[in-house]
């Protein structure tokens, strides 16, 4: 079962026969998915007329991962991007890049500064964990996951997305994504 809260798998959580507990657990959670879904409907139905015409906002839905709520969180939270000087410069605004302690000729990078915007930094996050198939973000997550740990990973995708994001709201196109049709 590819997806479990799909048509397919609403018959298949119909068909279960469980004990009392687990059914209305279920059935609990069923009705807060639905709720949430709903509002989550509504919510795009606000943020849609109100962002229709940013070419930034239409250009970064096309990032893997990115949908029209994620995206009117960058729009709303980054502001206008010419503010930056470059990508780096977001990514460093949003606290998403590593600490750099140096002393001599020694340097040691630590933990992600947290300094900025929180919202940016989880809608980034949330957009890596969205992500379905080898896309160059996957990829890059996969690859650093593998060395130092999923969580490390997902924070570097998360950066590597935002830079995606900052060329979207820039430029109105994102030009290393694949184009549609």
């Amino acid at each position: 079962m590819s997806d479990l809260f799909g048509a397919g798998g609403q018959r298949l959580l119909d068909a279960l026969t469980l004990g009392d507990a687990y059914r209305i657990r279920v059935a609990s959670l069923r009705q807060l998915i639905e709720v949430v879904g709903r509002e989550i409907t509504m919510v795009e139905g606000q943020i849609t007329p109100v962002l229709a015409g940013d070419l930034g906002y239409q250009a970064i839905q096309a990032i893997p991962g990115v949908g029209p709520v994620l995206a009117a969180v960058f729009v709303a939270e980054i502001g206008e991007v010419s503010r930056f000087k470059s990508a780096q410069h977001l990514c460093s605004w949003a606290g998403l890049t590593p600490t750099h302690h140096e002393s001599d000729e020694k340097v040691r990078r630590g933990h992600i500064t947290k300094q900025g915007s929180r919202l940016v930094r989880w809608a980034a996050v949330e957009a890596v964990a969205r992500q379905h198939g080898w896309t160059a973000v996957s990829k890059h997550h996969r690859a650093v996951a593998e060395r130092r740990g999923n969580k490390i990973g997902r924070v570097a995708a998360a950066r590597k997305l935002l830079i995606l994001v900052y060329y979207g709201l820039r430029d109105g196109e994102i030009r290393c994504l694949p184009k549609a049709g």
